[in-house]
């Protein structure tokens, strides 16, 4: 069957690009991709996206988002993208055993955090253990948190979090860090902030289901060290989910997607939007900002092209 739109990803980005796609009776086709919801899916409670006072559960906000694109017409489809043909239109995007046509593809695929690879860590996602200091940085007033990576995301989440927390431990595998100078010199002049290296966290300690501290160990000496702390952030990167794109759209070298103009590529009819082109915001009314001038773009794309 052909396709108007087809949107990869059901996160901020996909779901508001398929609201938009959908009200302009577009019709679309969302396939869910790497985690229905996106990361969004992974948080409890959200208090940065306008609209919500009082705040609102990350599940309950991509249901609501999923919810208002069903209204107006938009289609849904499990299953990660595992091919696409961009050679030519109808484009051709295959997920599973299932191959579908798209006259415009808008590629909202997300990006995923990652992670230590402890046992249990992914149940703590949200219960003291979280990948983004500007969304949940709040809930940490006067409690002491540990932030782990040496990169200047981690330097400047350190740095942030010092806004509320009493006290940072900032642990990183080796005495030398990534992070620019200025970053790390600015780190090590704020006098919340205790570097910890060359250290890994062996355990993330949550007898209760969530965090209540830490065990270290010196990779040097070899010592453990156990750290009383309410929250673990993880700052060691994020991987977008481009992979099934590489050599078919334009990429930086850490893999996300390259627009040309807004949320253009250099292959007409395809769009990004999201965390999969954006390494530096990764809010999710920046993804819900960037889905809707997908759909836009993608819609007077549509318009210009009657084939």
């Amino acid at each position: 069957m052909l396709h108007n739109v087809v949107i990869i990803g059901s996160g901020c980005a996909g779901l508001t690009a398929a609201i938009y796609a959908a009200r302009a009776n577009l019709k679309p086709l969302v396939i869910d991709g790497h985690e229905q919801g996106g990361q969004l899916s992974l948080t409890t409670h959200v208090e940065n996206y306008p609209g919500f006072p009082e705040g609102i559960m990350g599940p309950e906000l991509i249901e609501n988002m999923r919810k208002q694109a069903q209204r107006f017409g938009a289609e849904f489809k499990a299953g990660a993208v595992n091919e696409v043909d961009l050679t030519q239109r109808p484009f051709k995007i295959t997920a599973g055993k299932d191959t579908y046509e798209a006259k415009t593809l808008i590629v909202a695929a997300g990006a995923s955090a990652r992670l230590l690879g402890l046992a249990g860590e992914k149940e703590l996602i949200g219960r003291g253990l979280s990948t983004c200091a500007t969304c949940d940085g709040y809930f940490f007033r006067e409690k002491a948190i540990a932030v782990v990576g040496g990169g200047d995301s981690a330097m400047e989440e350190a740095n942030f979090l010092t806004r509320y927390a009493s006290r940072v431990y900032l642990v990183h595998r080796r005495n030398e860090f990534r992070a620019s100078k200025i970053m790390i010199d600015r780190a090590k002049a704020n006098p919340k902030i205790e570097f910890v290296t060359p250290s890994v966290v062996e355990e993330i300690i949550s007898p209760k289901g969530h965090v209540e501290g830490a065990r270290l160990r010196n990779l040097v000496t070899k010592e453990a060290r156990e750290i009383a702390v309410d929250g673990v952030f993880v700052a060691i990167g994020h991987d977008p989910n481009s992979t099934v794109f590489k050599g078919k759209l334009d990429m930086d070298a850490n893999g996300y997607l390259v627009a040309k103009h807004g949320s253009l590529t250099a292959i007409p009819g395809v769009f990004v939007a999201g965390d999969v082109q954006d390494h530096r915001y990764r809010q999710a009314v920046t993804a819900a900002g960037s889905g809707c001038m997908a759909a836009l773009d993608a819609e007077k794309f549509l318009d210009g092209h009657t084939d």
